[in-house]
């Protein structure tokens, strides 16, 4: 019998609760931090955008990473640009880098996908690299999986699909591929969906294909994540066993 409230425990304890919304101010940052300690565990991180890692920092239990974005959303191709704000960002204190390729320039070159990759990694020394393909955009099942090698190429720790804000977010064809990638190129690779994630059942269909692709052992917070802000409240419904409102939301 599947165990609902330990899948969406370990479902919490895999997920960046997410506010990027273009109004964020610093008193929603303190709210986010408030809500990541959940009474069903702590979420995996916060990812926010870089002018308030500074202030997040000093208010996130050590236990809980934080994330930012850096060429968002954009995905630009101005590579100095993308390293300067990494190397901000990390020196603000942030944990995790999600960088959004140049992804119109993944048809015709994507040799600078890879080199913008492995610069921004760079930058970004120990902090982990969540690289976005914008898959939505990309909506090509070929351009997609070019756009993966190359970000694999550059040497990200992460390949992620969105950045949740076009018209089409993370979806299960596109996730696939990303894990297929990740499982030719040697299944360490992490992986995160982003954008659209409303429920618990958006959230296990993701982890449930992590695991028939990539390994029982493979999604773990260290290796599976997932890019969402709302579905936090359905998350924690289905852990307490509790009834659901189907008042759900996701970024």
């Amino acid at each position: 019998m599947i165990d609902l409230q330990h899948e969406a425990r370990q479902l919490i304890a895999a997920l960046d609760l997410t506010n990027l919304n273009d109004d964020c101010t610093p008193a929603d940052i303190d709210a986010l931090i408030a809500r990541a300690a959940t009474p069903e565990g702590a979420v995996a991180a916060i990812c926010i955008w870089p002018r308030f890692v500074a202030q997040a920092r000093a208010g996130l239990p050590a236990s809980i990473r934080l994330a930012t974005v850096v060429n968002f959303p954009a995905g630009g191709e101005d590579v100095d640009a993308s390293v300067a704000e990494t190397a901000q960002a990390v020196a603000d204190g942030a944990d995790e880098i999600d960088l959004v390729i140049a992804w119109r320039r993944v048809a015709a070159d994507p040799g600078f996908i890879e080199r913008q990759v492995r610069a921004v990694k760079a930058a970004a020394g120990s902090a982990t690299l969540k690289t976005i393909l914008e898959t939505g955009e990309l909506a090509d099942p070929d351009l997609i999986l070019s756009a993966c090698e190359a970000a694999l190429g550059g040497g990200t720790d992460f390949l992620k699909t969105s950045t949740g804000k076009t018209a089409v977010s993370a979806t299960p064809e596109a996730g696939r591929i990303l894990l297929q990638a990740i499982r030719a190129h040697g299944g360490t690779v992490g992986f995160k969906p982003s954008g659209g994630i409303k429920s618990f059942e958006d959230a296990k269909l993701y982890r449930d294909m992590a695991t028939e692709i990539c390994g029982e052992a493979y999604p773990t917070p260290e290796r599976f994540r997932l890019g969402a802000s709302g579905v936090l409240t359905d998350l924690l419904s289905v852990a307490r066993g509790e009834g659901r409102d189907g008042a759900k939301a996701g970024y």
